[in-house]
């Protein structure tokens, strides 16, 4: 977040207006980089850190020339009128007033006291030129390892991608953890409590850069945590047990588990490996909020809730600190006062954080700037291979290229526990949250505009166009050539019990395995195959029309292969989501209910 919010204004970098003035000692902020430096200001520790850490840089070496080169001018001109270099006299003017030998003596003692003068001065000068240029540098690099030191990591233990890359999809894991470690968090609950994944979203930036996807995952899910090989404080692995049927939120923290077993447990829930994590506490979020300058949210009702410790009327307002904490953690006076209430509330706080990480109030402030700084580097727990200010800028920069407007929220799509009495844990949709799967693994966006590109599409493919048939009249064998066990009798089960397709058969094993799933028709068995794809969710890619001389063919052949993730879950992913499933496009504002 911190690197994300690094920008520039007019190809300047509000870091480098700030500049170290050799007459006093003091960083000054100059906004006219043309200017000349103004004579003492008082030195605050914004100011000093936000000029070091651009001189710092990879660009470090030029700023610091630069800056120090004005400065060491501006002395060198103010101490020239003490420096009185007499000029040399000419030898013909000794000789006639007394003595051509006392003369050129006279004319050497000359010289060399205006020479030693001039030594004096070059060396001043020159020494101010090197101790502005040394100064700026150093502070550049202490700032810099100040930033570096305030960041905690830990090892994702092999559970990520091993980081990402600009040239495909980035998925980063944002953790919200309910440990009540730092000042004034005691007071939230169990202040013993090893914290747990309170609040979980997985953040899918597409390829092309153009749309992003936030998953919500809410903590009372049951699901399998995997093993998880874990790095111990003395450097040896320690492989911690995993567990069925169990609550999400119990991945991070509890039985020793680190942030990776949370990766672990999302990549098993949705095939979506992420490249890196993020954990953020209680204070992240108090001290975040306060570096932008507090976070716009509106209510539609009055919510006073004792627990968060939120207490507002109806209307709009701007949190940060212990009010923005407690709207975040807010829940039994919102909806049905569960969590997925709370994740609503949750997902209206980031999409406006976001918005005003990205807005030209943040962007050109260089106060807001060393602030977000500091706040992001001390509040994010990061996993080891981001663990310095330039690697998290670099990831900043790439996350931060998407439009606002094409960054969607979704929720992993959930019903009741079915086993529970009191409702208190919920299990996925299946279907309808494997829709939601496919779609970020195949990288298709969740907003309207991507979902118009996509329906255009699908319609200028000549396959896909013409009459369907009715699902009764589709006659189909299906093989399994290389998708799961027992895939081709759980699709045959489907289309018999769910679609209606009576003509269908188990036909066992392919002959050969298949790089992916196919379709084979007759010409005449077109209309059949447009039925079944639509059932399917099969891409025209999938659809292999035969010549004339397969119209005596009594069935179409699905052979199933290891793109197939289940029946009736799309091949490539869907190109809607279905309508019900809980969304917040993040360019909205929207007011918490």
């Amino acid at each position: 977040m911190d690197a994300q919010s690094r920008g520039r204004a007019d190809e300047i970098d509000p870091a480098d207006q700030w500049v170290l003035n050799p007459q006093t000692g003091n960083y000054e902020l100059r906004l006219d980089q043309s200017a000349p430096q103004s004579v003492p200001s008082a030195r605050g520790p914004e100011s000093g850190g936000a000029g070091a850490r651009r001189a710092g840089g990879p660009d470090g070496g030029r700023v610091a020339t630069q800056q120090a080169t004005a400065g060491s001018g501006s002395r060198r001109r103010s101490a020239a009128p003490a420096t009185e270099v007499p000029s040399q006299r000419s030898r013909r003017a000794g000789d006639a007033s007394g003595g051509r030998a006392a003369q050129q003596q006279a004319g050497r003692r000359k010289r060399k006291q205006a020479k030693s003068r001039k030594k004096k001065v070059l060396l001043w000068t020159g020494g101010t030129l090197a101790l502005a240029m040394v100064g700026t540098a150093t502070a550049g690099y202490l700032y810099l390892e100040h930033l570096n030191s305030n960041i905690t990591s830990v090892s994702d233990d092999g559970a990520g991608t091993g980081g990402f890359s600009k040239d495909r999809a980035i998925n980063i894991l944002l953790i919200g953890t309910d440990k009540r470690t730092g000042d004034g968090n005691e007071g939230y609950g169990d202040k013993n409590s090893a914290g747990h994944a309170d609040t979980t979203v997985l953040l899918h930036v597409s390829k092309d850069r153009t749309n992003a996807t936030a998953l919500s995952i809410p903590r009372d899910l049951i699901t399998d945590i995997p093993d998880c090989p874990t790095t111990q404080e003395d450097g040896s692995t320690k492989t911690i047990p995993g567990e069925e049927d169990v609550r999400f939120n119990i991945s991070l923290g509890q039985s020793g588990r680190t942030p990776s077993c949370t990766m672990r447990t999302v990549t098993e829930l949705t095939g979506i490996k992420p490249d890196h994590f993020m954990v953020a506490d209680f204070n992240a979020v108090k001290t975040l909020s306060s570096a932008v300058g507090g976070v716009p949210i509106c209510l539609a009702k009055d919510i006073k809730d004792e627990k968060s410790k939120l207490n507002l009327p109806a209307g709009e307002y701007t949190l940060e600190g212990e009010e923005a904490l407690a709207f975040v953690r807010t829940r039994h006076a919102v909806g049905f006062g569960g969590d997925l209430d709370r994740i609503k509330l949750q997902q209206q706080f980031l999409s406006s954080l976001m918005r005003k990480l990205k807005s030209n109030d943040t962007l050109t402030s260089p106060t807001k700037l060393v602030k977000l700084a500091e706040a992001g580097t001390k509040a994010l727990t990061v996993d080891s291979k981001i663990d310095d200010v330039f690697k998290l800028r670099d990831l900043g920069l790439e996350l931060g290229k998407f439009d606002m407007k094409n960054l969607t929220f979704a929720t992993v799509p959930v019903v009741d526990n079915p086993t529970e009495k009191v409702k208190a844990t919920v299990v996925l949709n299946e279907a309808k949250a494997e829709q939601l799967f496919a779609m970020v693994r195949e990288d298709i966006s969740l907003t309207e505009v991507e979902e118009k590109k996509k329906d255009a599409k699908n319609k200028q493919n000549a396959l896909l166009k013409g009459t369907r048939a009715e699902a009764a009249d589709v006659r189909v064998d299906v093989l399994n050539g290389g998708g799961p066990d027992g895939a081709a009798q759980k699709t045959l089960n489907w289309l018999q019990n769910t679609e209606g397709v009576l003509k269908s058969a188990n036909k066992g094993n392919a002959t050969a395995d298949v790089t992916r799933t196919t379709l084979e028709y007759a010409p005449n068995q077109a209309d059949q195959a447009r039925k079944l794809a639509d059932l399917m969710g099969l891409p025209a890619a999938a659809l292999k029309p035969g010549t004339e001389d397969a119209e005596g063919l009594e069935a179409m052949t699905l052979t199933l292969g290891p793109d197939f993730k289940g029946a009736g879950v799309p091949i490539t992913g869907p190109a809607k989501l279905p309508d019900d499933v809980p969304r917040v496009e993040a360019d909205k504002k929207i007011c918490a209910e």
